[in-house]
């Protein structure tokens, strides 16, 4: 049981630490495939097409965005450690300059030397603290998330996936006139739902996210089909 509780208490942190990529991963997989699934299906009576291209647009898709997520968290990374490193080298070079400037930057303006130098010397006593300072509000590198570059792409692989699956699963289950209706209706779903998580994660109005989410899925899938009305004749 305890076993148990530390994974899921693990995977609760680390679906947290992704939320944003799942949140994009959702929307990305459901955007995407719904305008190729739409569209094939519009040129198409055949539902073995319409499957095929939906699952091979579907895994290539996740496969694409988790290898993009990995490469993008983990360059990042890297950039954040190297800029760092160079605050720590500054700092270790001449701590005094440093602590100097952060302290007349606290304290601003008005404030007397003697305030200044007291907190300059409590600056330069903790040189960790004093670089956790300049990187982040003189370089920008902000504290970087606990979660590996492979948590964020696995979970970015699952949301993706996921969601494209949503407009094809219809056409399983479904003779094809059926199945452009439920994947339709679903996948209109599955996109108003996203727009209001997107409002809740950024707290902003939830309704204007979910319209605005649905009518990025409505604009995919138009073009999807006015590209498979022109080619498919």
């Amino acid at each position: 049981m305890g076993m148990v509780r530390a994974v899921a208490t693990r995977l609760r942190g680390s679906l947290s630490a992704a939320i944003g990529d799942v949140a994009f991963g959702m929307e990305d997989g459901a955007v995407s495939i719904a305008g190729l699934v739409f569209g094939v299906a519009a040129s198409t009576n055949d539902r073995s097409i319409v499957l095929l291209a939906g699952a091979a647009g579907a895994v290539a898709g996740a496969v694409s965005m988790m290898a993009g997520t990995y490469l993008d968290v983990q360059s990042e990374r890297h950039r954040a450690d190297a800029l760092v490193e160079v605050v720590r080298e500054g700092v270790a070079a001449d701590p005094g300059v440093t602590s100097d400037r952060v302290a007349r930057r606290l304290l601003g303006p008005g404030s007397s030397d003697q305030e200044v130098a007291l907190l300059a010397r409590a600056l330069a006593r903790n040189p960790d603290a004093l670089v956790d300072y300049v990187a982040a509000v003189e370089m920008g590198v902000v504290g970087r998330s606990p979660a590996s570059p492979w948590t964020h792409a696995v979970w970015m692989f699952v949301a993706d996936l996921l969601a494209a699956s949503v407009p094809v699963v219809p056409f399983v289950l479904f003779d094809i006139g059926t199945a452009r209706i439920v994947s339709l209706v679903i996948t209109g779903a599955l996109m108003a739902l996203l727009g209001v998580a997107r409002g809740l994660i950024g707290h902003v109005n939830i309704w204007w996210t979910a319209v605005q989410t649905m009518a990025i899925a409505g604009a995919a899938a138009l073009a999807g089909v006015a590209i498979g009305r022109l080619v498919g004749g």
